[in-house]
């Protein structure tokens, strides 16, 4: 007799993020993973200076016994999941549909270049932003493409390249911490995508609610290029959203009251420690700007 052996379904490796003030979103969020269809999930829940409670089973807490922030904190979870992929999900953030994760999981076995993919972002009864569509010319939010900037809400990666690009940098705090994982991605030989055909639900938020978004802002632009540019990269990346912000500030008071801060951030920026510099390779950069994406703005 013939013993028919069932096929291996691929294993995920999961890291939930969250502070704890968001529980009925964190609920929400742990079961859309839960829910997931034909893959296994090893899920992880990081309590960013909290102590995670009330969870579902199949779902184990790390607490943090302080806020360390978000790509730290992100970092901090990976070591316990185990998978050749990882899930990463913020707390206000769930998948759209059961088979979310599995169609991923066939997306990574078919291009072994495939290094991390961040999928469409819905938001229920409100129109999605398009800053969540990581490229210049938005068009059709549907339509794939390859991409040199991230939005961190919802991201699968091949723990391959995320551990070949150094993870989240820690450094980062809150902000742009997405941009740098999809350049050091590149720079390990691996493709980043945007997969308009694969969906998650996240509310339309703005991000300047936060006090420390516009110093935070500034300081991670100038770091990104400090950490991953030479010149004349590096001071072209920050001249050009050094205008950026003078000309958007000029559009509303709210828009003028933001430079105290923003430049406050820039300041610190040129002055604090950027942590691990890792430029990238010339090869990088030329593919960047190939496909239209040159690492200047």
């Amino acid at each position: 007799m013939t013993r028919v052996t069932a096929p291996v379904r691929p294993q995920v490796g999961v890291v939930v993020l969250t502070q704890g003030t968001r529980p009925d979103d964190l609920d929400a969020a742990l079961r859309s993973v839960l829910a997931q269809v034909d893959v296994e999930v090893d899920v992880v829940c990081v309590g960013n200076g909290w102590s995670p409670v009330g969870l579902p089973d199949g779902v184990r807490a790390l607490a943090l016994p302080e806020n360390l922030g978000i790509p730290a904190g992100r970092n901090a979870g990976v070591p316990h999941v185990a998978g050749d992929l990882l899930l990463f999900v913020d707390d206000d953030a769930r998948l759209d549909g059961d088979d979310f994760l599995s169609r991923a999981a066939a997306l990574f076995a078919a291009d072994d270049r495939l290094g991390v993919v961040q999928p469409r972002v819905e938001s229920p009864g409100e129109t999605a932003p398009t800053r969540w569509i990581p490229r210049m010319r938005k068009g059709d939010p549907r339509r794939s493409s390859p991409v040199f900037s991230l939005w961190e809400g919802v991201l699968v990666a091949r723990r391959a390249a995320f551990e070949a690009a150094g993870g989240w940098g820690d450094e980062f705090f809150y902000a742009h911490e997405g941009i740098e994982l999809a350049w050091r991605v590149w720079d390990a030989g691996y493709e980043v995508w945007y997969r308009g055909d694969l969906a998650c639900l996240h509310p339309a938020i703005d991000p300047a609610r936060h006090d420390f978004y516009y110093r935070l802002n500034a300081r991670n632009r100038v770091w990104l290029a400090r950490r991953n540019l030479r010149w004349p990269f590096s001071w072209a990346y920050v001249g050009s959203w050094t205008l950026v912000a003078l000309l958007r500030s000029v559009r509303s008071s709210a828009g003028r009251r933001s430079l105290r801060p923003w430049f406050a951030g820039w300041r610190e920026g040129w002055r604090a420690d950027p942590g691990e510099r890792r430029p990238l390779k010339g090869r990088t950069v030329l593919a960047m700007t190939r496909r239209g994406r040159p690492p200047v703005v």
